[in-house]
């Protein structure tokens, strides 16, 4: 006699028209070489990382799910010709390509901040890709998917957040060792904020002599660096 087996509902996996979105806000870009200039954000719910320095834990969870065509709507009511999908770990929703693809096709200007804990060859190549290559001080530089050094385009930064001298040493050698100054896409520097002074590291570029971009997280220094939608 065949054994009765319970009833389970199947799993409802979330299609790719949609994303969570955490919050939509309007200010001026902080970081990469659009710094200082207008931007909306558009910060996606959830992370698979526990980044030292993270300052968006508030992201980890909640959020709204919404249609691609609703988020696309809700950016361009926010009047900025630039847009910064970010998170959390953007790329961790099956809905962010499309998304991507959709605010391309609204004639906006479109950057992705990304962790570079995910291989980023399936983002839109038009896509301004920030893909930031965790440092020792992280707590999180296994995660580093190095597919990206070659995944990467003439559009793109990658960035290295630097909290102690070992992080700018072995910043320093991953450069070397992959020949990143002759790749494309840009090389950035920036410190941890209220770990490094952005004094010492200016420093240690200026020594070397080092080809990156020294940044600040602009937005830190205009507003209280804890405060959120700036």
């Amino acid at each position: 006699m065949p054994v009765a087996r319970p009833h389970i509902e199947p799993r409802r996996v979330p299609t790719a028209d949609s994303v969570v979105v955490k919050e939509f806000y309007l200010s001026v870009q902080g970081e990469s070489s659009h710094a200082g200039l207008l931007c909306s954000f558009v910060r996606l719910t959830g992370c698979h990382l526990r980044c030292t320095y993270c300052d968006s834990e508030f992201a980890f969870h909640g959020g709204t799910r919404m249609k691609i065509p609703e988020v696309v709507a809700r950016v361009k009511e926010l009047g900025s010709p630039r847009v910064e999908v970010t998170g959390g770990e953007p790329l961790l929703q099956p809905g962010v390509y499309p998304l991507m693809e959709e605010l391309l096709a609204a004639g906006l200007i479109v950057l992705l901040e990304t962790s570079g804990a995910i291989d980023v060859r399936l983002v839109p190549p038009a896509v301004h890709k920030i893909v930031d290559m965790k440092t020792p001080s992280s707590g999180e530089c296994d995660r580093n998917d190095y597919r990206n050094l070659t995944s990467m385009n003439a559009n793109d930064e990658l960035k290295f957040v630097i909290g102690s001298r070992e992080d700018y040493e072995w910043s320093k050698k991953l450069i070397a060792e992959h020949r990143l100054l002759e790749k494309p896409y840009g090389l950035l520097f920036s410190t941890i904020f209220g770990k490094l002074t952005t004094k010492e590291l200016a420093e240690w570029i200026i020594a070397d002599r080092l080809p990156v971009r020294f940044q600040l997280q602009m937005h830190k220094y205009i507003w209280e660096p804890n405060e959120r939608g700036v």
